[in-house]
């Protein structure tokens, strides 16, 4: 409804080392199946209302996949089918939609094997073992080479699969570009390299780099809007672009060290959002969450989303842990800069909030989203239907109901339901998925409202719920 702030609000649900889902790669898929539902309750009753859910996190799938194999994670052995058959991303997808939630599926587009770089255990079908040439192992895990075009094009090929067989809402990138460098070690892409300049390529080694990442981004980015105008496209690269940038913070330079030109791709609006992870505090002495924020939105001239990364794992590990406090400081700080295009946060991650570590599930409920909320609108995003026609509203006995008009394209994604409060304004207080049509409601003046794919309202249906006659 007009007048009514948006906020976006995820989680990554990570399951690279069975991080957060599922608990192990040797539980049987009906417990797997409803950990997972489960966990998309405790989201939904916290009001979140998007879920960053990680499919492919090492050139493995949490999803039936032409392109590469069941991911150990899910089954204990690459390659080997959930038994009895069950499709993760299918139910994360319907089971999110049924809640009103978003889901995004999230892709690692180089990273072969975590924790490892033996090729023996993988699977015939994963890439490292059909392009062997292209697999370098670096530090602890295998990676594949980003400046090769076997890689770039059978990586876009399966994003694209996703795109067209899964109803998502978004496709997610997260920092793993070239890796993170290791001391005194080049990543090992010489033949790569040498390939490119026997073609009469001139760039040096950093700006082809950094070309092959750009190339990447820019091709997913046109690619998913030709086929799926409305499935968002977000990335979430490191916090700082360039040490000293702002003047100040000092660390990291993703923009050198992984060729992640993160500020560019905001500028280029190949990104529809994109998340910084800003893994720091507010107040710390070299970096700090409100700076970076700040330079992120000078960055965004195009007006693009920024979804602030916070590190909600930081409350619980680490030498010195952050009181939950600083998360919902956090928070506060970006809807203080609503107005600037940072409409929301990203938590890493889903677990913390599940097993209320530190009282922090606790906390959301009854003080960082007391209310539901609906995503952002992204006006630039290319829609060929029209916005949904109000909802068709009844009462009787306390009880709403509503019906709405054929929905052949599968563009109707929720209902919201608003209660008008004292001074007239309206609040919103339950987001739905589409398969629910009615609910109880006390007495009060309520609007219902239907939400398509791309987070835009119809018109409200007002009604009034009257108290009971007594006596």
């Amino acid at each position: 409804m007009d007048g009514v702030e948006r906020e976006f609000r995820a989680v990554w649900v990570a399951t690279v080392a069975n991080i957060d889902w599922p608990s192990s790669g040797q539980d049987p898929s009906s417990k797997q199946r409803q950990d997972l539902v489960d966990l998309l309750d405790t989201l939904k009753d916290l009001h979140f209302n998007a879920v960053i859910f990680q499919v492919r996190p090492a050139a493995d799938a949490f999803y039936s996949s032409p392109y590469d194999p069941w991911s150990i994670y899910l089954t204990g052995r690459q390659g080997q089918a959930p038994h009895p058959f069950w499709d993760p991303l299918a139910t994360a997808v319907t089971e999110a939609h049924a809640r009103g939630m978003e889901l995004h599926a999230w892709f690692n587009p180089y990273r072969a094997k975590a924790g490892s770089t033996s090729l023996t255990d993988l699977a015939p079908q994963h890439m490292a073992r059909q392009l062997p040439q292209d697999a370098h192992p670096y530090g602890p895990n295998l990676w594949m080479d980003p400046g090769s075009r076997a890689v770039q094009n059978r990586t876009l090929d399966t994003i694209l699969h996703v795109v067209t067989h899964y109803d998502i809402d978004g496709v997610h990138f997260d920092d793993y570009f070239y890796p993170y460098p290791e001391q005194d070690q080049d990543f090992p892409d010489d033949a790569t390299y040498q390939a490119y300049v026997a073609e009469g390529g001139r760039l040096s080694r950093a700006l082809w780099r950094h070309h092959n990442v750009d190339g990447l981004v820019q091709e997913v980015s046109r690619r998913i809007k030709d086929v799926r105008p409305w499935v968002k496209f977000g990335i979430s690269p490191f916090g700082i672009w360039m040490s000293g940038q702002p003047s100040g913070v000092v660390g990291f330079s993703s923009n050198t060290g992984q060729y992640a030109d993160s500020r560019k791709w905001l500028a280029e609006g190949w990104v529809d959002y994109l998340a910084p992870q800003l893994y720091w505090e507010i107040d710390p002495p070299r970096q700090s969450f409100t700076a970076l924020s700040d330079w992120w939105i000078q960055q965004n001239s195009r007006g693009r989303h920024l979804y602030m990364g916070c590190a909600t794992y930081r409350t619980a590990t680490g030498d010195r842990h952050w009181p939950v406090s600083e998360i919902e400081r956090q928070v506060r700080e970006t809807r203080s800069r609503r107005n600037e295009s940072d409409l929301g946060n990203i938590f890493f991650s889903a677990k913390y909030y599940r097993d209320n570590t530190g009282g922090i599930a606790d906390l959301f409920r009854d003080s960082v989203y007391p209310r539901p909320a609906l995503a952002p609108t992204m006006p630039w995003l290319r829609s060929d239907v029209p916005t949904l026609s109000t909802p068709d509203v009844t009462v009787q006995s306390g009880v709403v109901s509503w019906t709405t008009s054929a929905d052949p394209a599968g563009k109707l994604r929720a209902f919201a339901v608003y209660r008008q409060e004292g001074g007239g304004a309206w609040h919103p207080l339950h987001v739905l998925g589409t398969h629910t049509r009615s609910i109880q409601l006390s007495p009060g003046r309520y609007g219902v409202t239907a939400v398509d794919r791309l987070g835009r309202e119809s018109a409200p249906h007002l009604v009034l719920v009257e108290s009971p006659l007594v006596g």
